[in-house]
């Protein structure tokens, strides 16, 4: 009988005070749908949801110092719903223990392209055109983590990475043995081997600019992964193969036993008569170097 006589009056109560409970419910749920919405924005949106969660402050910190400091760390740190309860579930079991995820080294170099695609195409967010990222990203399909390191929101190139496809691209002799590929190879030239003659001239700068063969490449010559300085026979092969049957050429080169570099100057190249005083009375008498070529 109690029980019949409770169940009766709540149902009372219920019928007395049905709009006050439904304007309850409706209350609890919008404050509960503003609650959810608002955790939701702080752990999918705000970056401080990441330092409350683990021991991030050196990561918090190298971000806001970072170029990606003015991005939420949820755009690259990205959790699918399935990862996120494996998480929580893991804590709960487990505690402070490390877990094993992917948000954190795995999934960032999946959403480089998704602001990047546009512009690696032409370089990157600072390159406005670039042959190296066109060939290796697009042509074949390198991933951004095989060339980019990532310690701690620093995503510089890794200089030793090219070596790892390049394994026989050596450099030798002339001081450049123990420069990195990226050294000479930039990555914003257009240009097949991403490598200019400004390039070159950044640690050469004694090249005279201007004069006889000044337009030319310097790995038209010099060849840093094969023979990087030219010889006699490399000069008749590639360009001079005539200059043997002009003037005394012919009779310097066969009986004198002479080479191109014995008279001819790297990068100067051309013979006055200043030059000349100095260079033909080492064998004969000066002459006019005009009538060298006669």
């Amino acid at each position: 009988m109690h029980r019949k006589n409770r169940a009766s009056s709540f149902i009372e109560f219920i019928e007395e005070n049905q709009k006050a409970i439904v304007t309850l419910l409706l209350l609890v749920t919008i404050i509960g749908g503003i609650v959810a919405f608002r955790y939701y924005k702080h752990t999918r949106e705000d970056p401080e949801f990441c330092v409350s969660c683990h021991m991030m402050k050196e990561a918090f910190k190298s971000w806001e110092m970072s170029k990606h400091r003015d991005f939420q760390c949820q755009i690259c740190h990205t959790m699918s719903i399935l990862e996120q309860n494996k998480m929580l579930i893991s804590f709960v079991v487990r505690g402070t223990e490390s877990t094993r995820q992917q948000h954190g080294r795995i999934s960032p170099w999946s959403t480089c392209k998704g602001c990047h695609l546009a512009d690696v195409a032409q370089g990157s967010v600072t390159l406005s055109k670039s042959y190296g990222h066109a060939k290796h990203v697009f042509m074949q399909k390198i991933d951004c983590i095989k060339c980019h390191t990532g310690s701690l929101h620093n995503f510089l190139p890794d200089e030793q990475a090219c070596s790892g496809c390049h394994s026989n691209k050596l450099i030798h002799g002339m001081g450049m043995e123990g420069l990195s590929c990226l050294k000479c190879h930039s990555y914003s030239e257009k240009a097949p081997k991403m490598v200019t003659k400004e390039r070159c001239l950044r640690c050469h700068k004694d090249m005279p600019g201007s004069g006889i063969m000044s337009s030319l490449n310097c790995f038209d010559c010099h060849h840093p992964h094969g023979k990087i300085k030219p010889s006699n026979l490399d000069c008749l092969k590639n360009c001079h193969g005539n200059e043997a049957k002009v003037g005394q050429h012919n009779l310097h080169m066969t009986k004198a036993g002479l080479n191109c570099q014995d008279c001819h100057k790297a990068h100067s190249w051309s013979i006055g008569k200043k030059e000349a005083a100095n260079l033909c009375n080492r064998c004969h008498q000066l002459k006019d170097p005009a009538t060298f070529i006669y």
